[in-house]
């Protein structure tokens, strides 16, 4: 079944149907009709499985996807036209160029914490670049894989676009067959059997994992703002964001001020009851349910921990005092516990972080600007933001991807059409002036590779007709130097 997919799709790729820029351009618009026309269907299908209501839905998903629809039109001519490069004396008057090429049939496997976005943002790069693509949703968010698979045939071109549902066994299967690029979302775990498996064929990867992202509270910062946001980007859908804040570095003595402020936060955002607030998620199942509740063994709870597993309920909760040893310092939390974990000072602070793999992001809070440039100097991360969290991943023109065991690759806007692109070198020659190239051509002596070396490290711009003319005139000035000088007559063309 997944075989007979994939060759279909090269099939209906390797005839040229996705070439033209204007059937790229038809099949973005037809996403976009999607995303609007059913956009109460898509909501109804993530309340159904993460019981997020309609604003949310829109604020973490629908908004993006449609933002990268609407560039990737206006701008994709841009991205896929050719890109002049930069010359040597050698090739002054050749076409030197990038030209952005499809890779072929690719596959994009979701996640289920975003399972729209996850799934459509890296598709909208694919289709602007002119790829066939395989879509795998995961299969917890289960309503949201369904109706994708039945909505996308409806508007999407079907010979090129196609979802597959189903589990691990479907997954293992799809992930044997060949693929021009495999994107995956998800966890590190995974993310490795994803490349183990793409080795087989040396299939390029793109992989969006997640990690343990580091929270910094400096002393010297607005407090009370700083963790307004910091509960906001924490707790949203549950705590089930890769890139929300996993834990908060502080020195002790603003631990408790900390604590106190994220309590009226919480009290601001859902009120005396979350679990009664529309504006709060659920954990995707109990299996999951089950693995955050454990984390909490070994902390002290300094606010929330109530649960009801029948609802997958978990309340925003704040741990203080944490040890570096806990189990929930082991692994990346996807749920609503928020450890505190105190440090004596930027320089410890900026030694725990290094001593851990390299985040996903990396967020730090502080007025000051030397605190500021020594934690961008000293660590590194996928992406980082100051001052508040996750809105780097807002920003299109920023390439959004991890780095180390967060993963490797990047999109987002401009980016994702080049990550899913093959940007072809290319070079066209003329018969002319054919006597310059005897500089490589035997029988080789020092004063052809003298010549041979002086044409090769002296650059050009790229640009304009002027540095054309001046190269050709330098040419023909060199090589009747050098004709003379090596005492063979000269050829003026």
């Amino acid at each position: 079944m997944e075989k007979q997919v994939v060759d279909g799709l090269r099939e209906v790729f390797q005839s040229g149907r996705s070439r033209p820029l204007q059937y790229r351009k038809q099949q973005l618009r037809a996403l976009h009709h999607l995303i609007s026309e059913r956009q109460a269907d898509i909501e109804q299908a993530l309340k159904q499985d993460l019981n997020r209501n309609t604003y949310n839905t829109s604020l973490f998903e629908l908004i993006s996807i449609e933002n990268d629809i609407k560039l990737a039109e206006s701008d994709m001519a841009d991205w896929a036209a050719p890109q002049p490069v930069k010359k040597n004396l050698n090739s002054a008057l050749d076409d030197v160029y990038i030209k952005p090429e499809p890779l072929g049939v690719v596959l994009i496997i979701g996640t289920w914490n975003y399972p729209w976005a996850m799934i459509l943002q890296p598709l909208v790069g694919a289709i602007a670049a002119g790829n066939a693509a395989v879509l795998k949703p995961s299969e917890l968010s289960e309503h949201s894989a369904r109706l994708m698979k039945e909505l996308l045939p409806l508007y999407l071109d079907k010979e090129m676009y196609q979802v597959v549902t189903g589990g691990v066994s479907e997954t293992q299967e799809l992930l044997k067959q060949r693929f021009d690029h495999i994107f995956y979302t998800g966890s590190s775990v995974v993310g490795k059997l994803v490349m183990e498996a793409a080795a087989h064929h040396l299939t390029p990867v793109t992989l969006e994992l997640g990690g343990k992202s580091p929270c910094y509270i400096d002393k010297n910062c607005d407090i009370a703002v700083a963790c307004r946001r910091i509960t906001w980007g924490k707790f949203a859908n549950c705590g089930q964001t890769c890139i929300a804040p996993d834990y908060i570095l502080c020195e002790p003595n603003i631990q408790d001020r900390i604590v106190e402020e994220i309590q009226k936060t919480l009290l601001e955002f859902y009120q005396k009851d979350p679990k009664s607030s529309p504006d709060y998620c659920r954990i995707i199942n109990t299996r999951h349910f089950d693995r955050v509740l454990a984390l909490m063994n070994e902390c002290t709870i300094a606010l929330g921990g109530e649960s009801d597993r029948s609802q997958c309920y978990i309340a925003p909760t704040v741990l203080g005092d944490v040890l570096p040893h806990f189990k929930i310092m082991q692994e990346e939390i996807f749920g609503p516990l928020l450890p505190i974990v105190t440090v004596n000072g930027l320089s410890e602070a900026i030694h725990f972080i290094n001593a851990r793999e390299k985040p996903l992001a990396l967020y730090v809070f502080s007025s000051d600007k030397t605190v500021i440039k020594r934690m961008l100097a000293e660590t590194t991360s996928g992406g980082v933001t100051v001052n508040d969290v996750l809105m780097h991943y807002t920003v299109d023109t920023l390439p959004f991807g991890g780095v180390g065991n967060s993963g490797m690759g990047r999109y987002h806007g401009r980016h994702t059409f080049n990550q899913l692109s093959h940007h072809r070198a290319c070079l066209i020659k003329s018969f002319a002036m054919e006597s310059l190239n005897d500089a490589r051509y035997p029988p080789l002596t020092a004063a052809r590779l003298r010549k041979a070396k002086f044409f090769m490290q002296h650059r050009l711009c790229s640009c304009s007709g002027m540095c054309v003319w001046a190269a050709i005139t330098t040419i023909l000035a060199i090589g009747l130097l050098v004709a003379l000088i090596v005492g063979h007559k000269c050829l003026l063309i």
